[in-house]
């Protein structure tokens, strides 16, 4: 990984998915909240699931917001439920991971 590349996927020498599991081992109830909003917008009909959208819906629900909900975790979320609801993959659109 190059040097400039490095930097913008590491925060306090914590990569983004390492920032990710920290935060889903702290903050369970996000995921599930994202998968019953998920399952709800396909329920009526979506065809297309945004998990960008569903982290706005979220912030807006929760009375304090999420703290720590980053934006650069939306990807790894729609994997976490694409993994557990293998029938969703149409419905999210994954593109191709530049780093683990």
């Amino acid at each position: 990984m190059s040097t400039a590349l490095s930097a913008v996927h590491r925060t306090n020498g914590r990569t983004i998915t390492e920032r990710f599991h920290a935060f889903h081992a702290q903050n369970p109830h996000v995921y599930r909240e994202l998968e019953r909003m998920a399952t709800r917008r396909l329920a009526t009909g979506a065809t297309r699931v945004s998990l960008k959208d569903l982290f706005e819906d979220l912030r807006h629900q929760l009375p304090y917001g999420v703290v720590g909900l980053n934006n650069n975790f939306s990807a790894l979320y729609a994997r976490r439920l694409i993994a557990a609801h293998p029938h969703w993959a149409s419905a999210f659109e994954l593109r191709r991971r530049r780093s683990a």
